[in-house]
């Protein structure tokens, strides 16, 4: 089984790049590829719960976060420092992530077969 890296480093609107990152994996866990996801930077700001991005004049994809498990995606990670950075406490997460540092993201990184970067 092909293992895959999905890295999210930008904010979750002004751009596509979160939720094309989002349809990928889901996409390739569909495919049976062991897929972890990492947000780091502004892009733990996807995982705030109570986002509403209709008022910012997005589609809601950040609510599909939810359905992860139901694609086997089960290793969801976010950096530690960049929660910090932003004054974001772990309780003020929509899903189940862990949050760790930098080297573990690193070991992760360095153990998949493919990494992509949002």
């Amino acid at each position: 089984m092909k293992s895959l890296a999905i890295v999210f480093r930008h904010a979750p609107f002004g751009n596509t790049s979160g939720r094309e990152g989002l349809d990928l994996a889901m996409l390739s866990a569909s495919f049976e590829q062991q897929v972890s996801l990492i947000f780091t930077d502004e892009a733990v700001l996807h995982l705030l719960a109570g986002q509403t991005p209709e008022q910012a004049g997005a589609k809601d994809y950040l609510s599909a976060l939810k359905a992860l498990p139901l694609y086997d995606i089960e290793t969801v990670l976010v950096c530690a420092e960049s929660l910090a950075i932003l004054g974001i406490n772990a309780s003020e997460l929509s899903i189940d992530a862990q949050v760790v540092t930098a080297d573990l993201i690193t070991q992760t990184l360095q153990t998949v077969d493919e990494v992509l970067v949002f």
